[in-house]
């Protein structure tokens, strides 16, 4: 089946311009469209505009916007990005592509206007917005506090050189490839009566211009009045003051000195970023691929910001940007009651309970909604799969399931649960709220494991005559393979699987007996477990419910 195209709009050899919304536009540069999808390679992809771009295959630097963010530029390095391109461009008639020599980058130009109640650089307007909230503050005298906890790689993005180092250094070609979005960032703080309009933006605006110039700082006075800040690097004259302008709410800086004497030893030693600050440059790019892996957001933030990320941190600061677009854990808990009583307002019938525990922290949820009772009791066969699903998320947990087959053998979902753990109780809970949704007086075949207290909950609740417990063949047939392992080869288990299997979808007995000799003839002990496995259950020759 051919995958679906984009048309890749690559426009080379003009400049970007920051518009009054602070949106980036490249203007005044040559446009040639390609058709892509997952099948085009980066390799060719980049021959082709080499050829009619003329631009050298080997320096050529790939960037383009994410869907409905024109303000970040995400850089293509890999064949891996490339497709993540055509991925996140699948349901947009285009996405534009720009080209970019190494040897060169291109201009950003700003529009913005600098009133009094807005003077920012346009660095400002064309960065995600970050935040510095996590940034740790010392007294003059703390010489170890730095900016936060994750280690910047200065090796990956400067030069060696020994000799004093003002912070407007000149990078090498072959590195420069890895700082450049943080050289967006090179003037966010451009000097003194620059205004901002409120202390956060403004440490923000420092923590930017800090990585882009690559160098640490502390905080001498940080409060509600003023800030002061200083280079960290023992006898550097770097320092900085803002303070909030008289009579009005806005914060302006009013001392600066930009010069800086601290050696390339120090500077390569000591920056650190926050999980916040990476947590809000990857916001954009996990809303659009929500399976963002940690080991690839560490590699992406090596690659465009120079920071060294170990696979826990990059997991930590990926946590954050979910929180950032989805909201917290805790807050959508605390939802859960307002979320019931939505449910059965807007869905008339259906069945949503909220149970909380003494200290009043959440204990169990049941939802039916009133298309999945009707859908049951209308159109499906009394026939029940339950299920459970472990919950992997911050506050741990257990979905419990249950569905039903549709006409044509699909899953239409018919209730769940979300508990604490899985266990009897919770299966009775369950149960009972299950057979209190339907009322259905059919005679159910319920499909499910006979562990973990499920065997005990069915006639707890529904009583022997009124239910059949049939058990899953496919986890029978796990436990069989599984107990059987230590006792013989691959092969004598396989063969035994196989007859295990034309024994359970032998419609008569005949088939299944002969089915059943021919594992007792391999192994009497496998024989053995078989009779012991409460055949009736599973066994279409023997079972006495609807299947």
């Amino acid at each position: 089946m051919a995958t679906k195209k984009v048309i890749a709009i690559c426009q080379a050899g003009g400049q970007f311009v920051t518009n009054k919304d602070g949106l980036l536009v490249y203007t005044n540069g040559d446009a040639y469209a390609i058709d892509i999808d997952h099948d085009t390679s980066l390799s060719d992809f980049r021959s082709e505009l080499a050829e009619n771009f003329g631009f050298s295959w080997e320096t050529m630097n790939l960037k383009y916007f994410l869907p409905g963010n024109r303000k970040t530029l995400i850089t293509i390095s890999k064949d891996k990005d490339f497709k993540r391109m055509v991925s996140f461009s699948a349901d947009a008639p285009n996405v534009e592509v720009f080209v970019l020599p190494e040897e060169s980058k291109a201009m950003i130009v700003s529009n913005m206007p600098t009133s009094r109640s807005s003077r920012t650089t346009a660095s400002e307007a064309v960065v995600p917005v970050v935040s510095a909230g996590d940034i740790v503050m010392g007294d003059d005298n703390d010489d170890d506090i730095t900016t936060n906890d994750f280690q910047i790689d200065m090796e990956a993005v400067m030069p060696e050189v020994t000799s004093p180092l003002p912070c407007d250094f000149l990078l090498t070609d072959e590195k420069q490839q890895h700082i450049k979005p943080a050289q967006q960032w090179e003037n966010t703080i451009t000097g003194v009566d620059q205004r901002f309009s409120s202390f956060t933006e403004f440490r923000d605006a420092l923590h930017k211009y800090s990585i882009a110039h690559g160098f640490t700082y502390k905080y001498k006075k940080n409060d509600s009045h003023r800030v002061s800040v200083k280079c960290k690097a023992p006898g550097c004259p770097w320092r900085i003051a803002a303070s909030r302008l008289s009579t009005t709410q806005l914060i302006c800086i009013k001392k600066m000195n930009t010069r800086h004497t601290c050696e390339r030893a120090v500077v390569k030693a000591g920056y650190r970023a926050t999980r916040g600050w990476v947590g809000s440059i990857i916001k954009e790019k996990l809303k659009a691929f929500p399976d963002y892996k940690p080991k690839d957001i560490a590699e992406d933030i090596k690659r465009e910001y120079g920071i060294q990320l170990n696979y826990s941190q990059a997991w930590r600061a990926k946590e954050i940007a979910r929180e950032q677009l989805q909201g917290s854990y805790k807050e959508a808990y605390t939802q859960l009651p307002f979320f019931c009583e939505k449910i059965k307002e807007t869905n008339p019938g259906s069945v949503a309970r909220f149970v909380t525990k003494e200290d009043s922290s959440f204990h169990r949820l049941f939802v039916s909604f009133y298309a999945s009772i009707c859908g049951f009791r209308q159109g499906s066969r009394p026939l029940l799969f339950l299920d459970t699903a472990v919950l992997n998320s911050k506050y741990q947990g257990v979905m419990l399931v249950a569905t039903a087959p549709d006409a044509e053998d699909g899953v239409f979902p018919v209730a769940f649960a979300v508990v604490d753990t899985e266990s009897e109780e919770n299966w009775v809970w369950f149960l009972e709220n299950l057979k209190s949704a339907l009322a259905d007086s059919r005679r159910i075949t319920f499909v499910a494991d006979f562990q973990n207290g499920l065997k005990n909950a069915l006639p707890l609740v529904y009583g022997n005559e009124h239910h059949h417990h049939a058990y899953c063949l496919r986890h029978l047939a796990e436990k069989l393979n599984k107990d059987l392992k230590a006792q013989f080869s691959h092969e004598a288990r396989r063969f035994m699987l196989n007859d295990f299997y034309a024994a359970a979808y032998a419609t008569r007995p005949e088939g299944y007996y002969l089915s059943l000799e021919s594992i007792k003839s391999i192994s009497p002990d496998a024989y053995a477990w078989v009779m012991e496995s409460e055949p009736h259950r599973w066994a279409n020759a023997l079972f006495q419910g609807e299947r």
